[in-house]
């Protein structure tokens, strides 16, 4: 079965054409057949395609809407320009999985998507409002251009995290906040930590109840999860993706008064406020010049720049106390794995974040963890560590690809 995968973002449309199904779920033979994205939508549209390992083709097209998007990318999937085996029209992508961000406590599961499921990703606007929306409109691009015979289906960022108890989602706010409004902790990222999950325990053979470990998310978007018998426990995103450890531009965890002194010195809007943690804190804030990690640590190492190092420090700080904290939750870990953009590309920073472990037994091989090549997945402690340090890079698509499959095929996913 072929699916196409959709991340339908506020100007961008990210795709991949994968094709699997039960004998290739069992074997991990799913194939990728092609992927891109399209930038800058609504204007001068920037288009980025690529069939297997063939070069990329790259054009810049005016593309107004998601609907325009969409249907070039499939103008292109079909195409012989593309030449994907086994695709040669509309008809041969069988089905369409979407990311969608937030789920709310509706959706706790990958779902078929109808209009009653339209609906409620609707209602979860108000808790997603930066994307819910913009995923809505890649779902009803979908169904218009594909219509009633290509199922769709949601595949939700928040649903690996069902599973955590009232004692981690419950804030410490009056319980009728909740009652009223569903003011909770959600966690974000889920379908990466579900995958890394699935990964860990495919590498070494374990059943998914054996699977104990804290997964952690490293890219422009952080976020740590503890993980007890292959399930959520804990995750460090709540109530939205600005909780939790330092990201790019994200403050992460803020003392809440921050706001209202804030308010009260520099006569700033509440909406204002929420948009200096949003988008201007983080490794920018600290750094004053960029949220990216490749320059930071280039600045700090050239340029011996005070204000670099201690954004890089910081953000390895957090990263150690989540990983710490959740190794206490659930009783003590097997592993833990790095992933996402930094996670996967920078041995410099796994070896900060592992310095400070050692008092629970990580002892990182510096030979292994500086060796591992983009995109490998590989042990970087020493044999002897009690607490493991595993990279695997994660692939959210492929989970959302066989998501949609079985969702269509009527099976339950055991990942």
């Amino acid at each position: 079965m072929n699916i196409l995968v959709l991340n339908a973002g506020s100007s961008s449309l990210k795709f991949q054409v994968i094709a699997t199904d039960h004998k290739a779920i069992d074997a991990d033979a799913d194939v990728c057949l092609a992927r891109g994205v399209v930038e800058r939508v609504g204007s001068l549209a920037l288009v980025t395609f690529q069939a297997g390992d063939r070069a990329p083709h790259k054009e810049e097209v005016p593309l107004r809407d998601a609907r325009a998007a969409l249907e070039r990318v499939v103008r292109w999937v079909i195409s012989p320009e593309a030449g994907i085996a086994g695709v040669r029209s509309a008809a041969d992508i069988h089905a369409v999985g979407h990311r969608v961000v937030h789920g709310g406590e509706r959706f706790q599961a990958s779902t078929l998507i109808d209009g009653a499921v339209v609906a409620g990703i609707e209602d979860c606007v108000e808790l997603a409002p930066l994307h819910n929306p913009a995923n809505l409109k890649g779902i009803r691009a979908a169904r218009e251009l594909f219509g009633p015979g290509v199922p769709q289906v949601a595949v939700f960022d928040t649903a690996f995290h069902a599973t955590m108890p009232e004692a981690a989602y419950l804030y410490g706010i009056p319980y009728h906040f909740y009652r009223r409004y569903k003011i909770r902790r959600y966690g974000f990222h889920g379908t990466s930590h579900r995958y890394l999950a699935y990964r860990y325990r495919r590498m070494l053979g374990l059943s998914k109840e054996k699977v104990n470990i804290v997964t952690l998310h490293l890219g422009n978007g952080c976020s740590a999860c503890a993980i007890k018998a292959g399930q959520s426990v804990n995750t460090s995103m709540g109530f939205t993706p600005l909780e939790g450890m330092i990201m790019g531009t994200r403050a992460g965890d803020v003392d809440a008064s921050v706001v209202e002194y804030l308010s009260l010195k520099e006569g700033l809007s509440l909406h204002e406020i929420m948009t200096i943690l949003n988008k201007e804190s983080g490794l920018l804030g600290l750094s004053g010049m960029t949220s990216d990690m490749r320059e930071l640590l280039a600045e700090e190492k050239e340029n011996g720049d005070r204000r670099a190092r201690l954004a890089v420090d910081i953000f390895c700080a957090r990263a150690r106390r989540y990983v710490a904290a959740y190794f206490a939750e659930i009783g003590g870990a097997q592993a833990v794995v790095f992933s996402g953009g930094i996670g996967e590309n920078s041995a410099e920073i796994r070896a900060r974040v592992c310095a400070g472990l050692d008092c629970l037994g990580l002892r990182l091989d510096e030979r292994r963890n500086s060796a591992l090549k983009r995109g490998q997945a590989g042990l970087i402690s020493t044999p002897a560590s009690r607490l493991k340090a595993y990279v695997i890079p994660t692939d959210e698509e492929l989970l959302i690809a066989r998501d949609a499959y079985r969702a269509v095929a009527g099976r339950r996913s055991p990942a």
